[in-house]
């Protein structure tokens, strides 16, 4: 899993330096953690990212941010606690989903959110 600066998150998911609207600038669709060293669900939820960037790999990208070191990110999404997770489908708007969810929740909102938008 690839832990993303401000530039490479600018580069992968959204440059909201140049664009008002949300545009997202990636290939394939995403979830982003948002996270801290110190949080302890962090810590929980870290290991079921692992497992599902196995499983959907060529599927979704699953990419982390420290909220410590990329603190201009944290207060772009206004991300007050954490764990806080970005789910950016493909196409139409993204959506955050917070504190520490168990993997079956993750597999549904990666089915419904990211794979299958338009099923719902």
């Amino acid at each position: 899993m690839e832990h993303l600066t401000l530039e490479s998150f600018k580069a992968k998911v959204f440059d909201f330096e140049k664009n008002q609207d949300w545009k997202f600038e990636g290939k394939l669709p995403c979830i982003i953690d948002f996270y801290a060293d110190w949080c302890g669900p962090c810590k929980m939820v870290a290991p079921i990212l692992e497992e599902l960037s196995k499983e959907y790999e060529g599927k979704i990208n699953i990419y982390k941010v420290d909220t410590e070191v990329e603190q201009e990110l944290s207060q772009v999404f206004g991300i007050r606690s954490i764990p806080s997770m970005l789910f950016c489908p493909a196409e139409g708007q993204p959506r955050m989903a917070q504190g520490a969810l168990p993997k079956s929740s993750l597999i549904q909102a990666i089915d419904d959110v990211l794979l299958n938008p338009k099923a719902n």
